[in-house]
């Protein structure tokens, strides 16, 4: 077993495709996934699970690949304290629903890695699609929340990716709007106030059950509804159209000024916000460090 194989494993785990891990590492495909079979077979193991619509990672190659991620990434340490020439490019990527605290948090990993390169991937994306990048290894921490609605469909999805969910922070509903917004002069809304105005949600794409919604309450009925795929689309239409989103109420004045502001929701309702890893992986020391961010924003919330 070398090096060079365990770099072509974690690869083909991050593009989730032998033909696109190739092309990354500048291989031909029948070179990278013979090495991948050589490894297989060394280990006696099955790493990756071949079918028709691309590849899966079986349970003991999530345990490997968890391995062979912190002997890289300490490998990397090493010949960049010891070893003359250039340093090797540091890896990392989180997945995550909408949340600003997310992208603060890497502001922090930034400034205490400190090395002369990295490569880090920062993935606002859908919730299916953070759950999946967690189970295939694409990304080593998935940030997502659960509600009294979402909780035990989500929770048993985990389980059945071998996922565990670790709370951070739970926080109570609120509405964010623009601070010119008639309802801005309340100290809380009712939702009945809402009806009138239009509903800022993010599309969930090809899994768009109401268990993966962003936005609690999502089954309720609304007359005016814009789903958007980023989150400055949303603050726009928040401003521009008096549109409105429920979530936690975290969100960094320092982004927009006091153009958007929260307002408490009268719901007996709470968002439990959390990470997400798989539990046959070990966090590297960068997942260590944002990990610690998360928790001391989270201590601040």
């Amino acid at each position: 077993m070398t090096l060079q194989q365990l770099k072509y494993a974690l690869e083909v785990a991050s593009k989730g495709s032998m033909n696109e891990a190739a092309k990354s590492l500048f291989i031909s495909q029948p070179s990278l996934s013979n090495a991948i079979k050589e490894l297989e077979k060394e280990l006696k193991i099955t790493i990756f699970i071949r079918t028709n619509r691309g590849i899966a990672i079986s349970n003991e190659g999530a345990e490997f690949l968890g391995y062979a991620r912190q002997v890289l990434q300490q490998y990397n340490m090493i010949e960049e304290k010891y070893m003359s020439g250039k340093p090797a490019k540091q890896h990392f990527c989180i997945s995550t629903q909408h949340f600003t605290f997310a992208a603060n948090a890497f502001v922090e990993l930034v400034k205490e890695f400190g090395a002369s390169e990295y490569e880090f991937t920062l993935r606002e994306t859908k919730t299916y699609e953070i759950i999946e990048d967690v189970k295939n290894l694409r990304s080593e921490l998935g940030i997502i929340h659960l509600s009294n609605y979402n909780e035990s469909v989500l929770l048993k999805l985990l389980r059945e990716r071998n996922i565990s969910f670790s709370e951070l922070f739970v926080a109570k509903p609120h509405v964010f709007i623009s601070k010119k917004h008639p309802l801005s002069i309340n100290e809380s809304i009712d939702l009945d106030e809402l009806d009138d105005y239009p509903c800022l949600s993010f599309e969930q794409g090809e899994y768009n059950s109401f268990y993966f919604s962003e936005e609690i309450l999502s089954t309720r009925i609304v007359k005016k509804n814009i789903k958007v795929s980023d989150r400055a689309a949303i603050v726009n239409f928040m401003i521009g159209l008096n549109g409105y989103t429920i979530s936690s109420g975290v969100f960094p004045k320092y982004l927009h000024g006091e153009e958007i502001i929260a307002v408490r929701l009268n719901v007996d309702e709470v968002i439990r916000i959390g990470t997400i890893k798989h539990n046959d992986v070990t966090l590297t020391k960068l997942g260590e460090i944002y990990l610690d961010a998360l928790k001391m924003i989270a201590k601040e919330l």
